[in-house]
Formats: structure tokens, sequence, C-alpha cells
């Protein structure tokens, strides 16, 4: 561990234990300053930009916000943190749904890692070096250009890459390569006590296990190296839509979608797709690796099945459909970043739905979804089956617990404008409620790039790591033990 200066005599570190976070704040800046961290002064365009949140909902106060662009940076910061009794965030792409970047809550440290953006593709290994604190549409964009290589991961360009692959990383590639934390050969590391380890199958294996599918637990990643890919030259990505106006056709068309993805026959690994839900329409929306005429032959029997309609069949090359994703977004996001809305989210994995719990799904959505005139929507991502990649892995290989559902369901429920109504909370939660309460509690589960912060810290523990969850609690012990890298709903570490 570096050593760091004192600021105060050990008493005074006692003392100060006891005082909330904020009145430390003088003590903290002063020892990011004679560490030589760059920090943002409160109220300054830096500090506003940085503490803002991608949820308007979730708008948390840090003690201070940490601008580091050296790893040495980074390690005094944690120094810093762990000194002065306050908790520590790692923030990359800003965009958590539940604001963990910024602590989840009011008083924590956010390290701020977007200023480390560099991208470097060795061509000769194939590995790519990326910089903590950067941005998928960045990564994307340079891949491709310095070599023409990709990885699998999410559309948004703005989303950090640190806490989107941490934790799972999915995207319209997964069922083609599988999750971003499946592409990643190693990691650098700071930890608690502020050293720098690396962890890869070989060295630091455990760490390496929990860091993916749980590292915003386990301490701030200054540098991943992603195995990658290269990228096609011809992708097509498409959307139909579903005209189910009943409660029945929409049974029925999920039936039908349902037995076209548990047939490897008629769903191949080539293929990425999800159903979009909203008030006003029903899609099917995906990419697949080969040309329009390939997609048109895959597509026909569940376009007929569910009597959906191919409305965008677009052919192009790997950044094409990048774009496309990210809805227009330019690619090459850096700092500054300012995107935002306003909105409550749940998510939610299962197997394929019994009739039964069919029947629910479709009731709730007919009955009370409807009446939602908010701007509502339900994603069903084909997460896993026979002929998915996500699936290939043991699911004991990492720390990401839910490789063998079949499904992936984001809740998503934002407003336009002004405060997020309290009624909002209850139709979310009825949704995933109505589904949830006809399935043995361990036959679901939920993604943690999806969190409901409505749920309490043991609850999110459980629904997010399933099964992993005690072997992740005694990694965090090992590497963590007072729970620097704390927000409301990570890993806890075993006593």
């Amino acid at each position: 561990m570096l050593p760091f200066i004192a600021l105060l005599p050990i008493a005074g570190l006692a003392a100060a234990a006891d005082i909330s976070p904020f009145e430390k704040a003088d003590i903290l800046t002063d020892c990011l300053t004679q560490s030589s961290v760059p920090w943002n002064t409160r109220g300054s365009n830096d500090w506003k930009l940085d503490a803002a949140p991608y949820n308007l909902r979730l708008n948390f106060t840090p003690v201070a916000i940490a601008v580091p662009t050296t790893v040495k940076h980074i390690q005094d910061a944690v120094a810093c943190a762990s000194k002065t009794g306050v908790k520590a965030n790692a923030k990359c792409g800003g965009h958590s749904y539940g604001s963990f970047g910024l602590g989840g809550e009011d008083g924590h440290l956010t390290i701020e890692l977007d200023r480390m953006n560099k991208v470097v593709l060795d061509n000769f290994t194939g590995i790519a070096t990326v910089e903590g604190g950067s941005r998928l549409g960045h990564v994307a964009y340079e891949l491709y250009n310095q070599g023409k290589r990709a990885f699998s991961h999410g559309t948004c360009p703005g989303v950090g890459v640190g806490g989107h692959a941490l934790h799972g990383g999915y995207g319209v590639s997964s069922h083609t390569h599988g999750l971003a934390l499946d592409w990643l050969d190693s990691a650098t590391l700071v930890l608690a006590n502020s050293s720098v380890v690396t962890c890869s199958a070989t060295q630091n294996p455990d760490l390496f296990w929990a860091l993916r599918g749980a590292g915003g637990s386990l301490g701030v990643v200054t540098e991943f190296r992603f195995k990658t890919f290269a990228a096609p030259e011809k992708v097509t990505f498409f959307i139909a839509q579903a005209p189910w106006k009943t409660e029945q056709q929409a049974r029925e068309g999920m039936t039908a979608l349902q037995d076209f993805v548990n047939d490897g026959e008629k769903m191949p690994r080539e293929l990425n797709m999800r159903l979009f839900i909203t008030n006003r329409f029903v899609n099917f929306e995906g990419l697949y690796y080969g040309d329009k005429a390939g997609l048109q032959g895959v597509l026909g029997p569940l376009l007929k099945a569910t009597n959906a309609s191919l409305v965008l069949s677009q052919q192009g090359g790997w950044l094409d459909q990048v774009k496309h994703f990210g809805n227009g977004v330019n690619l090459d996001q850096g700092h500054p970043y300012s995107m935002h809305e306003t909105f409550y989210s749940s998510s939610l994995y299962t197997n394929a739905l019994t009739p039964s719990q069919l029947s629910a799904f479709t009731s709730y959505w007919f009955t009370h979804a409807k009446s939602n005139k908010r701007d509502w929507y339900v994603q069903i991502d084909v997460h896993g089956g026979p002929t998915s990649s996500v699936t290939i892995p043991e699911v004991d290989s990492t720390a990401y617990a839910h490789r063998n559902y079949l499904f992936m369901f984001l809740f998503y429920d934002r407003v336009d404008r002004g405060v997020y109504p309290a009624e909002g909370f209850a139709a979310i939660q009825n949704f995933v409620g109505n589904v949830t309460d006809k399935i043995p509690v361990e036959e679901w589960g939920m993604y943690v790039n999806y969190p409901d912060p409505q749920m309490s810290r043991e609850a999110a523990q459980r629904n997010y790591w399933g099964k992993h969850l005690e072997r992740l609690r005694s990694v965090k012990g090992e590497v963590d033990p007072g729970d620097l890298f704390s927000y409301p709903q990570g890993v806890v570490p075993a006593v």
C-alpha cells in the first residue's frame, strides 16, 4: 500500500468517525489536495455536470468528487476516503438506474473516472486495453477504427464500460457472442487498502470470479483487457410489428415466441431478439448476423405464428447497427456528457412462463398497465435458450448468477417532466409481482444493471446474485472488510 500524509492525529481521526460525512468534507478535500488528486469545487460547472444523475429521481449529493487522470490519483483518493471514514464509489458512465456511482445515497466520495478513457487495440493478440472511464460508444468506435474488431456489449453509447461489464453486460450481440464480462481477459483495480492488483483466470482467480458480476462492490477498475472478435462485414437489424390488440392475442403470441426461442432448430445463434411492449405498440426488435435474405428466412416462422409484420429490415456494416441501436446518438462519447431521464424501473429473469404465469403477465398488461398513460415499456430479451452463447459458460464460472434463464425483463416507467408520481412505484412493482407470485423464489432473479432501488439490501443481494452471494460475501470480506466501496444494494462483506 502506498503511504499517505497524515492530516489529523489519531485522536482526531477517532473523533471524526463519529461525525456526519459532510462534516468531513474539508478533511477529505484537504487530503485530496495534499495528495495532488484533482477534485471538483462544489457548485462549479464540473461539479454540476459530474453530480447530475442519469435518473433525476435519484439526485444524491457527494461529500466530494475526485476526478483522477492517473492510477496514482485513484489510489490516493481511495486512501483519503478510507482515512476519513467516507464511503467511496467509482463512477464511469453515470448511467446507473439507482445512481450508485454517486453512492446511491448522500454523503459518499464519488471517484469520477470519465477523464480516463483511452482504448488501445493490440492487432496481433486481439486484446483491447480499455481505461476504466470509457463509454461503450467510444470503445466500439475505437475498436472498429483501430482494427475492425469488437466485443459483445450493450447499446447505449453513453453507458460506462465499467458498471456495464462488471455486472453482466447484455446487449443485442449476446445471443451470438455472450455477455461483455465473458470477453474480459483480465483487469487491474485499486482495492480498499489503496493497493493495485491485477486479476485474471490465473492471477487472483477468486477476485476475478467475483469481479465478473459484482465488481462495483470490490474496488475501482482502472483498466480492462478485453478479448475481441472480428467485426462482421454484414449484419441486418430489424423491427417487426405484432398487432396484438387483445389479451388473448398477446398470450397466444408470447406462447408462440417461447416455442420459437426454445427450438434450437428455429432460432439460430446468429439471431438476437427482444420483445418490446408499450402502451401503443408491440415490436420484435433485434440483430441478425447475416444478410437480409437470411434474416427473412429465419424470422418467417415466428412472424407467421405471431401475425407480426416486418417493417424494417436493414442490412449494413458493424457500425451501422451500433448507430441504429444507439438511437442516433453520437458514438464517440466522452467528457463532457449529459443525458437524463426521470423514471422508476425493475427487472426479472425467468424461464419459459407457464400458461398461468403468461396469463398473469398479460392480464396485468391489459387490465392495469394500459391505464397507465405515462411513457412505460417492458423489454423482454431472449437471454438464454438452447442456442444462446450466454449459456455456454458454466453458471458458476463467474459471479453472474443467472445465465440459464430464458428471458430477461426490463420494466421501465418514466415522465417527460416534473416529479415522478408516487403511484408509479406500485404500477411497476405489481407488474413484476403479478408474475413472481406464481414462481418459486429460487426460480427467478433480477439484473443488477437494471436495479430496483426500492428493494432492501438483503432482498437486492438475494435477487441479483442468488446462490453466488455467500462466495461473493467471502471475497468481499477479504478485499474490502470495512465495506469502503458501499452502496445501498451492494455486496455486504462476510463477518
